[in-house]
């Protein structure tokens, strides 16, 4: 028992960092919902829902911090086009938030969104059948960058693309998947983007209730996505990983594929 408490506190030691950013996602759980619903805003510490939607947003791209940081920070890999994973994510949840605006759209179609009814779309793409699910719509939040960074780094890590040219070519495939979605053919809803949500799992968005919940989901996303990094730095694949940042030859001399 004696070794065992001694481990955990060694571990403790070695993240304090972590730990510190733990505790602190979950006062700001517990703290900023509180703040802003059960605090009157006739009261200074009241918290305003702007303030509090603001601090959500502050928490999604944590995420992507984090992400690039293990994989420029660990891989050793600058990828200067990680904005189009994350993106691609966000247009999976917003086109399931599109599809729950149904009639209460600015044209009064239940099945097409309203940009698609003013660019006189006749029907549906197959592309966004399915995305009336959440479950589903959850699915493609981390099924279709998954996909894209797969097939892309596998073609590139095959070819032995590297260093600099690794990272222009991320911010090539970033800039085209712009461009592609700024054309109101894709079917992304252009420049303009997808907008007017309206609620999502029946709960309604302009709620202050339903932001507070969505806050402590984003903190709670945060907390997890921390957790699972950790465990990946610190397992064999990870050193591996470090290892081929820091000494690319000898890890391929002891047998690694680099």
């Amino acid at each position: 028992m004696r070794e065992h408490n001694s481990l955990i506190n060694r571990l403790i030691q070695s993240d304090r960092g972590g730990a510190v950013l733990l505790a602190l996602l979950g006062i700001a759980m517990v703290l900023v919902p509180l703040l802003n619903l059960a605090v009157p805003e006739s009261s200074a510490l009241h918290l305003s829902t702007y303030t509090m939607t603001l601090l959500g947003k502050y928490l999604t791209f944590a995420l992507l911090a984090l992400a690039l940081d293990l994989v420029w920070g660990y891989c050793g890999i600058l990828s200067l086009g990680h904005g189009a994973f994350f993106a691609f994510g966000g247009y999976a949840m917003g086109m399931y938030l599109m599809r729950q605006i149904g009639e209460r759209g600015v044209y009064g179609n239940a099945e097409l969104p309203d940009f698609m009814v003013f660019l006189n779309w006749q029907e549906l793409p197959w592309y966004w059948f399915g995305f009336d699910q959440f479950w589903f719509a959850m699915l493609m939040v981390v099924l279709v960058p998954g996909v894209l960074a797969f097939v892309f780094g596998w073609l590139a890590f095959r070819s032995r693309v590297t260093g600099v040219y690794l990272s222009i070519m991320t911010q090539a495939l970033t800039f085209a998947l712009l461009l592609a979605f700024f054309r109101n053919e894709m079917g992304f809803g252009g420049n303009n983007g997808l907008t007017d949500f309206k609620d999502i799992l029946g709960f309604d968005l302009q709620a202050d209730s339903t932001r507070a919940g969505l806050f402590v989901a984003s903190a709670l996303a945060l907390a997890l996505a921390y957790l699972l990094s950790r465990f990946v730095v610190n397992s064999k694949f990870g050193r591996v990983i470090v290892a081929l940042r820091d000494a690319e030859s000898r890890a391929r001399f002891i047998g690694y594929k680099v």
